[in-house]
């Protein structure tokens, strides 16, 4: 979607997009996220689940980027489709839609960078989007064009389970993982009809409002993620304000999988002048995240 004074509009895919390869795909099931989640425990560690958003801060540099990020040992690669208007995201991630829409990023665009990490790389992909985009879409051609490019799961921001039908019945034709949030103020009831409808992993938030890097991390994260636990057998991961190498230890200690996206994006960012050392930065930056491990 993109925006033009008050005017917004929905990017969509063309009629002719090819879909002849997503039969075939589907045949070959694999479940990435679980086995990813399982190779990490057997390390002893959590994984790392890295976010940026696709295209950012344009096509060629966003391929290098996730590159970077798969050769840097990342283990679940989550990518935001570029969306307008962003609800769940602080300014580092809303700046870097934006950054990805002026450069000519679409949802066709998007899949299409899913396809050639599939080139050299079976790293688990999840989506991070917003509910309109899979909408205005179609819920069977999103899905099957995700299963198609090699999507594992999606992350719809905006979509509790109450109104998740018609697109869990999807993703499970497609056996695409859907992956719903669970914040510090979600009660106990409510958790268990979450993760009832959840399957690849749970995203547990860690402080109430939206992403971005912070000071300090939020004071339960533990507690919570042990609450989560007595409810499924899920991994649970956690996300929102994760950005330094202490706040991944202190994660790690109780949760399955730490999810770490604006001070990523923030390094795509302060170097847009110098797109080629991008890749050098992120390097730098998760090998100090990853010591949290």
């Amino acid at each position: 979607m993109t925006r033009k004074g008050s005017e917004v509009r929905i990017l969509s895919f063309p009629p002719s997009l090819d879909l002849h390869h997503a039969e075939s795909t589907m045949r070959q099931i694999t479940d990435r996220i679980k086995e990813r989640f399982l190779l990490a425990k057997s390390e002893g560690k959590a994984a790392f689940v890295s976010y940026v958003c696709a295209g950012d801060p344009d096509q060629e540099t966003s391929l290098l980027i996730c590159q970077e990020l798969i050769q840097s040992g990342v283990d679940i690669l989550e990518l935001g489709m570029p969306f307008s208007d962003p609800l769940a995201d602080g300014s580092t991630n809303q700046l870097a839609a934006e950054r990805a829409l002026r450069s000519g990023a679409t949802q066709e665009s998007v899949f299409n960078l899913v396809r050639k990490i599939r080139q050299f790389s079976n790293i688990p992909i999840v989506l991070y989007t917003y509910y309109n985009l899979v909408f205005s879409t179609g819920l069977q051609t999103f899905g099957q064009i995700s299963k198609e490019a090699g999507v594992d799961g999606v992350l719809i921001l905006d979509l509790p389970p109450e109104e998740a039908k018609d697109w869990l019945l999807e993703s499970e034709k497609q056996n695409l993982s859907t992956i719903f949030i669970i914040a510090p103020t979600t009660p106990t009831e409510r958790i268990e009809k979450i993760v009832t409808h959840a399957s690849g992993f749970v995203y547990y938030v860690s402080r109430e409002g939206v992403t971005g890097e912070q000071k300090n991390m939020a004071s339960g994260i533990a507690e919570n993620v042990r609450a989560i636990k007595q409810c499924t057998d899920l991994p649970v991961a956690v996300g929102f304000g994760i950005s330094t190498e202490n706040h991944v230890r202190l994660v790690a200690e109780s949760a399955d999988g730490v999810v770490v996206g604006s001070t990523l994006v923030k390094c795509i960012e302060e170097n847009l002048d110098q797109k080629s050392k991008i890749p050098e930065v992120l390097r730098a930056k998760l090998e100090s995240l990853r010591k949290g491990l």
